[in-house]
């Protein structure tokens, strides 16, 4: 009686088969450990690289708004919203408090929907305050005034957001890296700087004023 044998080459090729399925099992179980490894890592630089470039564009804006008070195309009382509002401290202007309302900011419309909304990952809107330690009557432009500028984006003021900070309240600026893409209810951007005044008689009060108190130069 004689047993029937499986062919020699045969038996071969079936295990290099079964031998490959395996290892092709063993390089994709490989591969998902290290994407899951890797995952957190490639998101959170992505992330970052999104906050640098908000960060890039949100001194841009405060660079603009800035511009547009020295040249006047920014005016108290003029058709364009955002001119900086008074703060009774001159020392402290990063402790005064965080805007709360949008509509009555200066906007950087950086989407195809007009104005900025509270809904908006793109627009950003720039907040701020002047000091000049002189009447509420008085002209800050002519006079020459300390400003603050803070930029916030658009959906920092998103319901639920809860109330926004300073960077005086949080005791840090918000860096390109903090939690990825960083903090709704922190300023992108803040600067402090000096607006000069267009009369030169004003300034010259104004600065006084500033310096001695109410006395002035007297």
């Amino acid at each position: 009686m004689f047993k029937h044998q499986q062919p020699q080459s045969s038996l071969h090729k079936s295990q290099e088969a079964g031998y490959t399925i395996i290892e092709s099992l063993v390089a994709m179980i490989v591969v998902s450990v290290l994407m899951i490894a890797i995952a957190p890592v490639m998101a959170f630089s992505v992330a970052t690289r999104v906050q640098a470039k908000r960060i890039e564009m949100a001194t841009q804006a405060a660079k603009t708004y800035i511009e547009a008070l020295r040249s006047e195309a920014l005016k108290q009382g003029g058709p364009i919203p955002g001119f900086p509002a008074p703060s009774t401290t001159g020392k402290e202007l990063e402790k005064t408090a965080a805007p709360g309302n949008i509509n009555n900011l200066f906007c950087i419309d950086k989407d195809s929907v007009p104005l900025c909304q509270a809904d908006s990952n793109e627009d950003l809107v720039v907040q701020g305050y002047y000091f000049n330690n002189l009447p509420a009557t008085t002209n800050p432009a002519k006079t020459g005034y300390s400003l603050i500028v803070r930029v916030y984006r658009a959906n920092s003021f998103a319901s639920g957001v809860g109330a926004l900070k300073t960077q005086n309240d949080l005791q840090a600026q918000q860096g390109t890296t903090t939690a990825g893409l960083g903090n709704l209810r922190a300023p992108l951007v803040e600067m402090r700087t000096e607006i000069g005044a267009s009369d030169r008689q004003g300034a010259y009060n104004s600065l006084c004023t500033r310096i001695n108190g109410p006395t002035g130069c007297q």
